[in-house]
């Protein structure tokens, strides 16, 4: 009986731009972080399986990676990120440093679900984990951010923690000065009633509650920072850090901070973690949202969020964009499969000529 050819779901950069107009910026990033939130609060790894991140990495006269991220919810689907990261792209091609695509695949047939284009899509659910992991590590009432790198990742860093914390002020860092003058327009559309202000990195470190690193730092130039004095509660979201050698933060600091990883074993590989030794590390984010009870005390004392991308992050928002996009009739389905009418002949479709 021959097999009625399925249907993949394919989101292009306009098509998921198209949903979070159609959806609402602010709903959208709500109900993403309440998924992940979910997701997290109900995690059990006999169920879903993440490996560590594998790729390639380069230095060449556009030094990046290309690296996959994948996931396995078992007797579902697996879910795989393949990105591609290159500092130089903004400067050099007008390009975001990020370039990426998701997709997902049926566990009983390998069936390609649906693929979207994973640019926003990773911003996003970045922002999101720096959000939620700031709910449970943060002072709650913390009113001023700082940012320290303010490029593409800073938006959606500011936009998910401002769903969380009611913040005024917002003290802002970047090495490139058209970066910083651009900030204020580039984070029109958000609406916030805050105070944005260029200072050193020294200040930001000084006077914020909660800080974002999201910098292109080269391997082995780091830490951003030494022996600055901070709020005793000062939280840092950590996002830079993403392959060998690459730190953002100074060891001290992190010696002195609870350092909680989103996925450990990758962390101790490319995060702030690989600083550390495993008795230095605190719990993961799964276990700080599955059982806040054990750490109350956290968000009275420094704390550090090493986030080096986790799968998860990527399999919960491409659920969201996939539910949305037939929701709203948004995207292109293709039979993108060769599905023959004999399985077992690849060759089955040049039969009608040679019979004819």
């Amino acid at each position: 009986m021959f097999q009625k050819q399925q249907t993949s779901i394919v989101l292009s950069g306009i098509d998921v731009s198209q949903i979070v107009e159609k959806f609402g910026l602010n709903e959208l990033m709500d109900n993403l972080i309440n998924r992940l939130e979910s997701a997290i609060k109900n995690f059990d790894n006999s169920k879903i399986d993440i490996p560590i991140r594998s790729g390639f990495n380069y230095q060449a006269t556009n030094p990046g990676l290309v690296e996959w991220m994948p996931i396995h919810k078992k007797g579902k689907e697996v879910v795989i990120k393949v990105v591609g990261y290159h500092p130089r792209n903004p400067e050099k091609f007008n390009l975001p440093t990020i370039l990426s695509s998701i997709s997902s695949y049926d566990t009983i047939t390998g069936h390609l679900n649906g693929i979207a284009d994973g640019v926003l899509l990773t911003a996003l659910r970045t922002g999101a984990s720096s959000a939620l992991a700031s709910k449970y590590l943060a002072k709650p009432g913390s009113s001023v951010l700082g940012l320290i790198g303010c490029g593409a990742q800073s938006i959606t860093q500011l936009h998910a923690l401002s769903r969380i914390f009611d913040l005024k002020e917002v003290f802002i860092n970047d090495i490139d000065k058209d970066t910083i003058a651009t900030f204020k327009d580039r984070i029109a559309m958000l609406d916030l009633d805050i105070v944005v202000q260029e200072t050193s990195i020294k200040t930001i470190i000084e006077s914020s509650d909660i800080v974002c690193t999201e910098t292109s730092i080269d391997i082995g130039t780091g830490p951003l920072f030494k022996n600055v004095e901070s709020k005793r509660h000062l939280h840092i979201n950590a996002i830079g850090s993403d392959f060998p050698g690459k730190t953002e933060l100074p060891k001290e600091f992190l010696l002195n901070s609870f350092v909680c990883p989103d996925f450990l074993e990758q962390a101790k590989l490319e995060g702030e973690c690989q600083q550390l030794k495993d008795e230095q590390i605190g719990a993961d984010w799964v276990q700080v949202i599955q059982s806040p009870q054990e750490f109350t005390e956290i968000p009275f004392q420094k704390s550090v969020f090493d986030s080096t991308g986790w799968a998860l992050e990527d399999q919960v928002v491409l659920e969201l964009f996939l539910e949305k996009a037939k929701e709203f009739k948004i995207g292109l389905e293709v039979a993108i499969e060769n599905v023959s009418e004999d399985a077992k002949n690849p060759y089955h479709f040049l039969l009608k000529t040679v019979q004819a």
